[in-house]
């Protein structure tokens, strides 16, 4: 029996899906023997979809590796500091700060995205991480028991009020989630849940593009009955001594201002030895190898993986790296086995928004039709597509 080695870099939703198709793809194949090791730097599973929710809630978002890990996988604590692909090794710096060398036969890069952080002289908290998260929700509920306190109107309604800068699923997710929280929390404070205001500052003419208008309008409707009012077209340039400054606009009193700016591949990448786009997105063929690096493939948020059919680039979702990484292992396999391997092929048009405790938007296009699905019934669809992304049962 021939043994070989596949590492995986990134322990994020393509790197953990990563680790089960592989696994559960070796159980079949008689002729070899993979063992397959995962490094990350974090000692557990972060769930960064729901970075949103320990804004609002004493929520934890950490899964320890043994608790979704396969028991084949072995997990190995550090950062990946150099790919040597002409010897197939690995550097990384483990928990001991001493550099190691490991050789693999197989290496898939999952190393996923980071978020995009403003300047720290525009103020504010950046959602990045779920410190942060906890930042935020100390603040705004310090901010309303001061607000209790306080007999100036325009101060009280200063400190009530949140600014969510960026609209797209995440700023959207934690608007909602937000305006949810500080409603029951004023109300407990014996406030007026109607002074809780939650900003959501968009800089496009919308909500959603990706979907239709109605939908984008359907959605912006929600949000309103939750207390959430968007504000189109414009640009945040700071926060600073409780204001945040709009391009164009007046400055907009606000108790705390948090910044919610979307994903970018991860930096880590352009230093790795690998072939990057100009966004720095490592460059695949249809079937995720790395362009010059044998043995070597990568999927999920850090690979600019294109429909060869359609042309269409997937999305930064963990809704994509799901599929990839099932369609990855079938790929090695096929590779090991030296057979014709599968090409990728795009997800179907489908978005979830959730919007605040069991309340959520689904949108899906299937043969042509808009399919819509909204409150409870939306919210179960979107934690489903939570849970799934960890593997989480």
């Amino acid at each position: 029996m021939r043994e070989q080695t596949c590492i995986i870099i990134g322990g994020g939703y393509a790197g953990l899906n990563a680790a089960h198709a592989m696994s559960s793809s070796m159980k079949g194949m008689k002729d070899s023997y993979l063992h397959i090791f995962l490094i990350d730097q974090q000692a557990h599973h972060l769930r960064k979809v729901l970075l949103f929710k320990p804004t609002a809630t004493d929520s934890t978002i950490r899964v320890p590796w043994p608790d979704v890990l396969p028991s084949r996988v072995t997990f190995i604590q550090g950062s990946v500091t150099s790919i040597q692909g002409a010897n197939k090794h690995v550097l990384y710096e483990g928990r001991d700060g001493q550099l190691h060398r490991i050789s693999y036969d197989f290496l898939i890069v999952a190393l996923g995205s980071t978020i995009r952080k403003p300047a720290e002289e525009q103020g504010g908290i950046a959602l990045t991480h779920d410190h942060a998260a906890l930042q935020i929700q100390q603040q705004w509920r310090s901010n309303i028991q001061k607000a209790a306190g306080k007999q100036d109107q325009l101060e009280r309604k200063r400190l009530m009020s949140v600014a969510v800068v960026g609209a797209g699923i995440s700023g959207i997710e934690t608007a909602a989630e937000l305006a949810y929280a500080m409603r029951m929390e004023a109300i407990e404070l014996g406030l007026t849940s109607d002074e809780v205001r939650v900003f959501l500052i968009n800089s496009q003419e919308r909500l959603f593009t990706e979907g239709p208008l109605k939908v984008a309008a359907q959605l912006e409707g929600a949000l309103y009955e939750l207390g959430v009012t968007v504000i189109h077209h414009s640009r945040a340039s700071h926060a600073r001594d409780g204001m945040l400054h709009l391009d164009g606009c007046d400055p907009l009193p606000v108790g705390l201002c948090i910044w919610t700016l979307g994903l970018q591949p991860n930096p880590v990448l352009r230093s790795l030895g690998l072939p990057v786009t100009e966004e720095g997105k490592v460059i695949v063929d249809a079937s995720y190898r790395v362009h010059g690096l044998p043995g070597v493939y990568s999927i999920g948020d850090c690979a600019h993986i294109v429909d060869p059919k359609n042309g269409r680039p997937d999305r930064m979702t963990c809704k994509e790296a799901i599929p990839q990484a099932n369609r990855l292992a079938k790929i090695i396999a096929a590779d090991i086995a030296h057979r014709p391997a599968p090409s990728h092929q795009s997800y179907m048009e489908l978005f979830c928004i959730g919007l605040g405790p069991e309340r959520g938007l689904v949108w899906c296009r299937q043969w042509g039709i808009d399919i819509v699905l909204t409150g409870k019934f939306g919210w179960k669809i979107r934690k489903f597509t939570w849970d799934s992304a960890s593997l989480i049962k």
